[in-house]
């Protein structure tokens, strides 16, 4: 039986403390640059050593996805795919798959941030021998969101399906979990989920965050 829990910490702290974690896969998206005040080459630094932190957590037969948005500064194009990628070369990780996840359909402009975000999963040992096992390189939709800077309720699924059924993970854990959305989606296929998030708001909503039994949306438990 699937189980939850949510530790109410510093990420960072969690994951320093924490050997490699056995039986589990990671999936996780990072903090952007306006979270903190940081310059951004110093926040470049933090995130691909941040990056590194989580992969380095990742058992053998395990994978570490990340969903991660791009954006610019000072009229600067920000690739995220590009610094998760230079951590997970660094640790010696491959890349499985890269897929992109439209945030808004193809040919219209999205406030703020382009209208796709990045979906990269890597693994320390597992590889994909059958093509079709890298499935759909495009996602029309992350789909319904539970806030804005979370993961969509399609992506979150898509990513749980994988875990279940490519690795030997019986447990999802989300560093950065903000409000349960993975954690949901991971107990919704059968699998178990840790979540660390520092926001005590979130921390209460990823407890309760579930995906409805018609698998169309997001509820509470």
């Amino acid at each position: 039986m699937s189980s939850r829990v949510v530790h109410c910490e510093d990420a960072l702290a969690w994951l320093e403390a924490a050997p490699v974690l056995e039986g589990c896969s990671l999936v996780t998206s990072l903090p952007d640059v306006s979270e903190f005040r940081l310059s951004l080459a110093e926040w470049k630094t933090w995130f691909t050593n941040t990056a590194s932190l989580v992969l380095s957590r990742c058992s053998s037969d395990g994978v570490t996805v990340f969903f991660q948005s791009d954006i610019t500064v000072d009229g600067a194009w920000v690739d995220k795919a590009y610094l998760v990628q230079k951590a997970a070369e660094a640790r010696g990780h491959a890349l499985l798959w890269h897929k992109i996840a439209c945030r808004a359909p193809a040919g219209t402009l999205a406030a703020g941030r382009p209208a796709y975000s990045h979906v990269l999963c890597f693994a320390p040992t597992l590889r994909l021998r059958d093509p079709k096992d890298l499935r759909t390189d495009v996602l029309p939709s992350t789909g319904e969101k539970t806030w804005e800077s979370g993961m969509g309720l399609d992506v979150c699924r898509m990513v749980a399906r994988f875990v279940q059924t490519h690795t030997r993970s019986h447990t999802v854990v989300n560093p950065f979990c903000g409000e349960g959305a993975m954690l949901a989606a991971a107990n919704a296929e059968g699998l178990s989920a840790i979540g660390i998030e520092r926001s005590v708001k979130r921390c209460e909503r990823a407890r309760l965050q579930c995906v409805r039994a018609d698998g169309q949306g997001w509820a509470n438990l």
